[in-house]
């Protein structure tokens, strides 16, 4: 079978840090956290980081910092993973579901435009699938309205906006590390900031509403432990510095997928010429008249892992009965987007000889 993703790091590439993590006996809170938070300030630009257990945590502390609390409006891109609205239902506010364009998949600005009310308190704008694309026009907006903008970049480590990267252009940044992201650590998240009110908001968060005044311990408010371990941001650290050369494999890859599917009416998710997508996944969508699920399954049974683009989340079974609100681009791109595999040593061969074969069986 070939598979969707691959890691990039190998054991023998963290042996030695592990070694010396088990030895020193301090697997929380220690020299690797420091360094990978310091890492991902330098990386992406923005003043303060803080590594997470996900970017559902992640998302869900965002919304804990700025108060959104019940029956509070999030405006949300609806063409995602559903962590996007749950981490809004888990707050009890409401997810307000925003379409998003069939070209970038992303969230645009008059939709935003068209949804926002005297109750809206924060907007959660998706990079699908890592492209960041009108995310500066999106944050315009929110600042117009005074309106807080949390990014969901789980995708988009890497990824660019007129050279600037992604982690300090919105309010608070998301991030995740599960192993289907360009880097991993298993599971793992990290939010960035370059606010400092929010910041120093997230270190008491962090520290279980925790804050030290005259030598006591005293618990000021309510937190949380969504902290990152020792291991996991060593596997980061040795990941993070061969970012900027895995994405620009990962783009000739999906160069060479265009070259074989755009003959044959596949076509791909877009960007703008100041954009740099970091091709978190390689998705197109399928020809007209295509049975994209039929495509699916007749892939797997030729030994090719693919899966949906991502979901319509307003469609799924829970928002689509609690709150009724559909929206039409999401919905056609869960029904006809494709994610292809993409890795270094993938048989290429193999992959396009299946390809062509699925979809003459299913035109």
């Amino acid at each position: 079978m070939i598979r969707l993703i691959k890691p990039y790091i190998k054991f023998e590439d963290v042996e030695e840090e592990y070694r010396e993590i088990f030895e020193s006996g301090f697997l929380t809170r220690g020299k690797y956290v420091d360094l990978f938070t310091e890492k991902l300030c330098e990386y992406t630009g923005a003043k303060y980081a803080f590594p997470m257990t996900s970017a559902t945590t992640s998302l869900l502390t965002c919304l804990s910092v700025l108060g959104i609390n019940v029956d509070d409006e999030v405006i949300v891109s609806d063409f995602s993973f559903p962590a996007a609205a749950n981490v809004v239902e888990g707050r009890r506010a409401i997810p307000v579901f925003a379409d998003v364009s069939l070209d970038t998949y992303n969230m645009t600005a008059g939709e935003l435009g068209s949804r926002i009310t005297k109750n809206t308190k924060a907007v959660i704008f998706v990079c699908a699938l890592g492209n960041p694309d009108g995310i500066e026009i999106i944050y315009s907006v929110c600042q117009k309205h005074g309106i807080p903008l949390i990014v969901d970049a789980a995708c988009a480590l890497g990824s660019r906006v007129n050279g600037t990267p992604i982690g300090s252009l919105g309010d608070l940044t998301c991030f995740s590390f599960h192993p289907r992201k360009l880097i991993t650590a298993g599971e793992g998240g990290a939010i960035t900031t370059d606010n400092e009110k929010y910041a120093d908001t997230l270190r008491l968060k962090l520290s279980y509403g925790s804050e030290t005044v005259d030598g006591k311990t005293e618990f000021v408010t309510y937190g949380y432990n969504y902290r990152l371990p020792e291991l996991q941001c060593a596997m980061l650290i040795k990941q993070l510095d061969s970012l900027d050369d895995i994405v620009q494999r990962r783009i000739a890859m999906q160069e060479w997928y265009r070259g074989v599917l755009e003959p044959l009416g596949f076509t791909a998710q877009k960007h703008g010429d100041t954009i740099l997508h970091n091709m978190q996944s390689v998705v197109f969508t399928v020809p007209e008249g295509t049975d994209r699920d039929g495509l699916i399954k007749a892939l797997a049974d030729l030994g090719i892992e693919t899966t949906i683009g991502t979901y319509c989340q307003s469609a799924t079974k829970y928002y689509r009965e609690k709150y009724n609100q559909i929206q039409k681009n999401a919905f056609w791109l869960e029904q006809n987007t494709i994610t292809l595999p993409c890795y270094d040593d993938m048989d290429k061969e193999q992959v396009e000889k299946a390809l062509r074969e699925a979809c003459s069986a299913n035109s």
